[in-house]
């Protein structure tokens, strides 16, 4: 597919011109300034010419760069087996951004419904008991139920919307 790729973006934009020495030259960009308007053989569909600086030159010192293709919005293709591809893709990446939030609401309800149950065992006030981390088993005071029942609810509160 970058191979297409590849191939199909050059020739899109794709300049022709004959210099003083009747040589035929083509390239991406467009003609240097010098090049008469008549010398131009071929240019891309819908470019203007612009004056350029040459092709080796260094980025102008007030950090200002060429605009480029994707600021003008996406290049439209004429290969229809390119664009059932791009079709493709994105009708892939839909589906998997749709399972990956099928995937999250699924989670979600789970903890949700361990949250709920968590919290009606702390609100009923039978004995619970944890291990510590020495291994022994410690069983939580009013103060630690309370706490437990505080982030019980938190999580109700975020999961079970």
């Amino acid at each position: 597919m970058l191979v297409l790729l590849g191939t199909v973006t050059p020739a899109s934009a794709e300049w022709r011109w004959r210099d003083e020495k009747n040589q035929v030259h083509v390239s991406d960009r467009p003609p240097p300034p010098s090049v008469p308007e008549s010398a131009i053989l071929k240019r891309p569909p819908g470019a203007a010419r612009q004056a350029t600086t040459p092709q080796f030159a260094s980025a102008p010192a007030s950090g200002a760069s060429e605009p480029s293709l994707a600021a003008s919005g996406p290049a439209k293709t004429t290969d229809p087996a390119l664009e059932a591809r791009r079709k493709k893709a994105l009708e892939e990446e839909a589906a998997k951004r749709k399972a990956e939030e099928a995937k999250a609401n699924t989670e979600r309800a789970e903890n949700c419904s361990r949250a709920r149950s968590n919290l009606r065992t702390l609100e009923d006030g039978m004995r619970i008991a944890r291990v510590n981390a020495k291994g022994e088993r410690e069983y939580l005071d009013d103060k630690a139920r309370a706490e437990e029942a505080r982030r019980a609810r938190e999580v109700v509160a975020a999961d079970c919307k």
